[in-house]
């Protein structure tokens, strides 16, 4: 962790929301208390009325949609007042039959004046089979971001895994540079697992991450959220 260097400060969660299908007035309070600058949700609106139910979802958390939704397939960008989104992008992996389609979201943002960012949501296969090549994928676009990136997904792999391997390279780890590997994000109802994670670009400074798990958490998804600030680079 680094408190003491340069850069403007954001605040990240990255949240498994299990389709709003648990205690949705607890998950709209841990986001609220949160407070998140950005919040990247996987298992988000997909199909009919997705465009309402993600307006609501983000009303319910005090935030405004940025990006995804139907067209990233479930992962949703959602942000504050102080982040400016300057475009947005989506992205669907290829389908194999008789699974479920998968993608991800991308949004270049600003905050401030000078401090530009990309953050990008995903949520890879539960499939061993399909996820390398979707992590292979999901990096390309994020190795294409134009700014300093923020990738956060739900990976349904583990950090000695190909998948999570892929996405790690060249990117921190939000976890190994705040020195808490050890928290474990999935399940709620039995933590034996680390498969969400948040990287970002190494010009970017991780002040501190937290996976949070109380009672209201164990309520509201079957995934405990990450909640990570940083500092950005001013990028001009």
């Amino acid at each position: 962790m680094a408190d003491s260097a340069p850069g403007v400060p954001l605040r990240v969660v990255s949240y498994n929301v299990h389709g709003q299908r648990d205690d949705t007035t607890a998950l709209a309070t841990v986001v609220r208390q949160l407070a998140p600058d950005v919040l990247i949700v996987q298992e988000g609106p997909r199909r009919f009325g997705w465009r309402s139910k993600s307006a609501s979802l983000a009303a319910s958390l005090g935030l405004v949609v940025a990006a995804g939704g139907l067209p990233s397939l479930g992962n949703l960008l959602l942000v504050n007042l102080r982040v400016r989104v300057t475009g947005v992008r989506h992205q669907r992996f290829p389908l194999t039959p008789g699974r479920h389609m998968r993608g991800a979201a991308y949004a270049d943002c600003l905050v401030g004046t000078g401090a530009r960012f990309t953050v990008a949501g995903s949520h890879l296969a539960t499939d061993p089979v399909e996820r390398p090549e979707q992590a292979r994928l999901f990096k390309k676009e994020v190795q294409a971001a134009p700014w300093p990136v923020i990738a956060a997904a739900d990976l349904n792999d583990e950090p000695d895994g190909s998948a999570w391997c892929v996405l790690a390279d060249g990117l921190t780890d939000a976890a190994i540079a705040a020195d808490r590997a050890d928290r474990l994000t999935y399940s709620c109802a039995n933590p034996r697992r680390r498969i969400d994670a948040v990287f970002v670009d190494p010009r970017i400074t991780v002040v501190d991450y937290d996976v949070l798990d109380t009672p209201l958490t164990r309520r509201a998804s079957d995934h405990f959220p990450i909640v990570v600030d940083l500092l950005l680079p001013t990028t001009g």
